[in-house]
């Protein structure tokens, strides 16, 4: 055979081996692995009217881009500073578009200047990407006003700030009092969003104001003291200013205020409140049988009252609820209902697992009135008896129990019925509880020095990462904090400085003009970790 005819074949070969890898593939089906993934956020090609127009006197405005965008949070994003009576319609709702198109719905007031702050909200159809913080200003007057005001939000109490903090400025004027914020608007108003604590108001006009942030849980851009957090500035804003301001955000104790009461179980009305419940007193008007027994107790971590009473057949009841320290009367007609009738419940507040930095207790739902300790038994593991005391809180409404606790031991309790007995004079049905420790070497300890600027008296308390206090050491002057008996996690430390000397953190009021007790956080979390010895130094800045 000679070369020629070799080559030939060769090439047939060859020919022949490409057209079946050929059909091979076509053969095979999958899916297109397709380009790099889209990160580009949409473009704003061009707005009618031009951004930053002047003389504005347009009802909708339309804002053109280079591809199909959607509308996302929308209702929490769009911030329209000064804000509007009634919230401006956006297109598309629902759907994706070129074209994202506003509807203003109020009457605009002259010479001033609008931001509309879109944040996130307009994201690309495909993947999601956002155009960053859009903001579309224009002014219904000859020009647009250009100062800014720059500043931080944080929590009082808690390490990490709330998300979505609206910042107001108001205008002192003549008709700017310390109830305003109650009442109106503000005139220029921003927003941290969902991650960043810091915030910026733009085209402001110069003038004097006053500065607020609010957690405005019913988004009315108006404080509501039941619900909101709020932060302020107790100076006057005297714009233009190069200042960066730090608002503290806090809850404020609600002014009193009573709740209509409902008729919750035959032997029980409640009564809600707002604010303190120290100085209220719940009277019945209506004459009661001679028969019928009351009582009254607050309702454990809730603001309720609970009137307590023997069940008896009647329409209504007519109450009043006074406030003795403010001089406040309301009277309420309660009427009766079809509901059912409350009995003794308990409630431990350990099941199982025992924390050696807490005392056991019992709970009940109905007022107890005596405690029969003959009819309760302690036993450890070997069925030994353990000595113990037991007390009754008549103001928490719980039975207080006082025994040494030790380590890798299990404990039973035993309650006969007798044990407790309520006001309506029922008892408690035969009841065992059984807890049990751990080991020592399950645990971790930390001790904590405080250095730098510690004033005292202050409050350390050791939190998980939620902000749940664990263990808190009360201190009146230096000394080191030892916190035991630790389960292993990661932990926050916080020394709360403790001006009014009562004990506790404190938060503030806005028209008294007092901000909260300060706070100051460990800086990062503190690991614990099982038969280990932590020691930590905390400098406290001033």
């Amino acid at each position: 055979m000679n070369g020629s005819v070799i080559i030939r074949r060769l090439l047939a070969a060859v020919f022949l081996f490409l057209i079946a890898s050929a059909l091979l593939q076509c053969a095979k089906r999958g899916s297109p692995t397709g380009g790099p993934k889209d990160i580009t956020p949409p473009v704003l090609l061009k707005s009618e009217p031009d951004n930053m127009s002047t003389n504005f006197k347009a009802k909708t405005i339309k804002l053109y881009f280079d591809e199909y965008v959607k509308l996302e949070k929308l209702q929490e994003q769009l911030i329209v500073s000064p804000p509007l009576k009634y919230v401006p319609e956006v297109s598309p709702q629902g759907g994706t578009s070129k074209v994202v198109e506003i509807t203003i719905k109020d009457t605009l007031k002259e010479n001033t200047t609008y931001t509309l702050n879109f944040g996130q909200s307009i994201v690309d159809n495909n993947e999601g990407n956002p155009y960053p913080y859009l903001n579309y200003v224009f002014s219904t007057g000859t020009f647009i006003d250009s100062l800014t005001l720059n500043g931080v939000v944080k929590d009082a109490l808690n390490q990490k700030a709330d998300a979505f903090v609206s910042v107001m400025l108001y205008e002192i004027d003549s008709t700017y009092t310390d109830s305003t914020i109650y009442q109106r608007p503000p005139n220029y108003i921003t927003n941290t969003l969902d991650s960043a604590i810091i915030f910026k108001i733009s085209n402001i006009k110069e003038g004097k104001y006053a500065l607020f942030a609010i957690k405005d849980e019913a988004k009315n851009n108006v404080f509501d003291q039941n619900t909101d957090k709020i932060g302020f500035e107790a100076d006057t804003i005297a714009i233009p200013t190069d200042s960066t301001y730090l608002l503290t955000m806090f809850k404020e104790v609600p002014n009193y205020a009573a709740a209509v009461p409902t008729y919750a179980a035959k032997n029980k009305i409640i009564f809600g409140y707002y604010g303190d419940a120290k100085a209220i007193k719940i009277a019945p008007i209506t004459i009661l049988p001679d028969t019928i027994r009351s009582t009254v107790l607050k309702e454990r971590d809730k603001d309720t009252l609970n009137f307590w009473l023997t069940p008896f057949e009647t329409d209504s009841i007519l109450f009043t609820v006074t406030n003795e320290k403010q001089q406040l009367i309301d009277t309420f007609n309660v009427k009766t209902r079809k509901v059912g009738i409350d009995s003794l419940l308990l409630n431990p507040n350990f099941r199982g697992s025992y924390d050696f930095n807490k005392s056991f207790h019992i709970a009940a739902n109905i007022p107890l009135t005596s405690i029969d300790s003959t009819k309760i038994s302690i036993m450890n593991r070997d069925s030994v008896a353990i000595d113990f005391k037991v007390n009754l809180d008549s103001l928490e409404n719980k039975m207080d129990f006082d025994f040494e606790v030790e380590p890798n031991q299990s404990y039973q309790i035993d309650l006969l019925p007798g044990a407790m007995i309520d006001f309506f004079a029922a008892t408690n049905d035969s009841t065992t509880y059984a807890l049990s420790t751990k080991s020592l070497a399950e645990y971790g300890n930390l001790q904590l020095n405080l250095v730098g600027a510690a004033e005292y008296p202050l409050l350390v308390q050791l939190t998980d990462e939620k902000g749940e206090v664990k263990q808190e050491i009360y201190a009146t002057q230096p000394q080191t904090f030892e916190f035991s008996y630790i389960d292993p996690a990661n932990y926050l430390v916080r020394v709360i400085f403790d001006t009014n000397e009562n004990g506790k953190w404190d938060t503030g009021n806005w028209l008294k003009k007092v901000q909260p007790e300060r706070v100051s956080y460990y800086p990062g979390p503190i690991e614990v970790r099982a038969n280990w010895e932590k020691i930590e130094t905390f400098t406290l800045l001033e």
